[in-house]
């Protein structure tokens, strides 16, 4: 079993973690801010999008260093309903400071104020099988035939 390690520098890279964190599930219980550390932890259980091999998940810890502030939105304290993580995104605000958003399913985010990215992904080792493959509805408005909204 390959345990997959990555680390997010800058925006480009934290695309790739991103991609590979898209549809990990998690509880708002399983999200952990050090402020002493100014690090922010969250373990997931990201889906595996490996080409070509059966459905499967995996334990995955991310930390995110440099952290200065947290704040959350749709997250009910003591909620342990799970979420699907959706994205992650970094907006510049004075470079190469910025704000790192974690996009959930149902709306709820997480936004962390950081002196710069620095993000770190990696397998922990348990490995399952998924159900089925994650899949996302697109919300389309009616039109007319032949026409795009």
């Amino acid at each position: 079993m390959e345990l997959l390690s990555l680390a997010a520098l800058d925006a480009e890279d934290l695309t790739v973690i991103s991609a590979h964190l898209q549809d990990a599930i998690l509880r708002p219980e399983d999200l952990t801010y050090l402020a002493g550390e100014h690090r922010f932890l969250l373990a997931v259980r990201r889906f595996d999008w490996t080409p070509d091999v059966p459905p499967r998940r995996r334990l995955t810890g991310v930390h995110v260093e440099r952290v200065l502030s947290v704040k959350t939105r749709g997250l009910a304290p003591g909620s342990t309903m799970p979420m699907s993580l959706l994205a992650l995104t970094f907006e510049v605000t004075d470079a190469p400071s910025g704000h790192l958003d974690m996009v959930f399913s149902g709306g709820a985010a997480v936004r962390l104020e950081v002196e710069c990215i620095e993000v770190r992904m990696k397998d922990l080792g348990p490995v399952w099988e998924a159900i089925a493959r994650p899949g996302h509805a697109i919300d389309a408005t009616d039109t007319a035939p032949g026409t795009v909204a």
